[in-house]
């Protein structure tokens, strides 16, 4: 049941005048397939997730569905804080036609990791599609550790993670606990490369919003033993994805769409519009390399 192998876009979702902005969100997507991009989020982080109501999300993810028409896979951002609500989501996103769902720890409210054991066995109980968990504890407060990826890797729903902790020694202390059906996804653009060295498949990726051949070209080098093309890509991107996480994700990238001309530069309070000096560092990045 793995959805994707390769790079995944986190997609943005693009504004207008307080709604969302479907012509662009359809421009988009078309460019990613276009530029063979291998599967796309849609409502996670990077697609401001938590400041569409419910039925935005659902519509948003309804919309790139029938936009790509089976193109990629379509994997929704279903996660909550409330169990209940993740699984109403879940349900609700898998009946619209999603191929799998991201779920995100539950925020604020921090639960044990018992909690989350039993969190995503719940939501994986009420669902027929793949889920990938979702591991960013710099935002939720709460960190999957191996073991609890080794106790929830045992559900026939849950067939993946998105580690995007930051910490290489958990990521391999979690591919000691799982297997080659369980899917490891980098969630972090600087160390896309070393987490698919570790058995990753791939990466969900906020790099790719602006330059998703390259982030498929560098993830498909490694997979296919050209190690050396790999990290030459990896090592050459550096500068521009800390330009894109020089604010916090994804007021960045949402401004370097905005300077390739392909959607308004908008955002849902309260994040805002970057600072003038902020704007002029992913400018520079972007011009070196070639995106502008």
């Amino acid at each position: 049941m793995t959805l994707f192998t390769g790079a995944a876009t986190a997609l943005v979702t693009p504004f207008k005048e307080g709604k969302v902005d479907f012509p662009s969100f359809g421009r988009l997507i078309d460019w990613q397939i276009n530029q063979g991009i291998d599967a796309l989020v849609i409502c996670g982080t990077t697609g401001e997730a938590s400041t569409l109501n419910d039925d935005e999300h659902v519509e948003t993810v309804r919309y790139a569905i029938r936009k790509t028409a089976g193109r990629v896979p379509i994997i929704a951002g279903a996660g909550s804080n409330d169990t209940h609500h993740a699984i109403e989501m879940s349900k609700a996103l898998e009946q619209e036609g999603a191929d799998g769902l991201l779920l995100v720890t539950p925020y604020y409210n921090k639960c044990t990791q018992k909690g989350l054991v039993i969190h995503y066995n719940a939501i994986a109980d009420h669902i027929n599609i793949p889920a990938i968990l979702y591991s960013v504890p710099g935002r939720t407060g709460v960190n999957i550790t191996p073991y609890a990826v080794s106790e929830l890797c045992k559900h026939p729903n849950i067939v993946g993670i998105k580690e995007a902790s930051g910490d290489m020694a958990q990521v391999v202390e979690i591919a000691k606990y799982v297997d080659e059906d369980f899917a490891l996804y980098s969630g972090n653009d600087e160390i896309n490369i070393p987490i698919v060295a570790m058995g990753g498949s791939g990466a969900i990726s906020v790099l790719a919003n602006i330059a998703p051949g390259q982030t498929h070209t560098m993830i498909d080098h490694y997979l296919n033993e050209r190690v050396k093309e790999a990290v030459r890509m990896q090592l050459a991107m550096k500068s521009l994805i800390d330009a894109l996480f020089c604010e916090v994700n994804p007021i960045p990238v949402k401004a370097a769409l905005h300077l390739m001309g392909m959607i308004e530069l908008e955002y849902r309070l309260p994040l805002c519009p970057p600072q003038p000096e902020s704007i002029e560092k992913i400018k520079k990045q972007m011009l070196a390399c070639g995106l502008l």
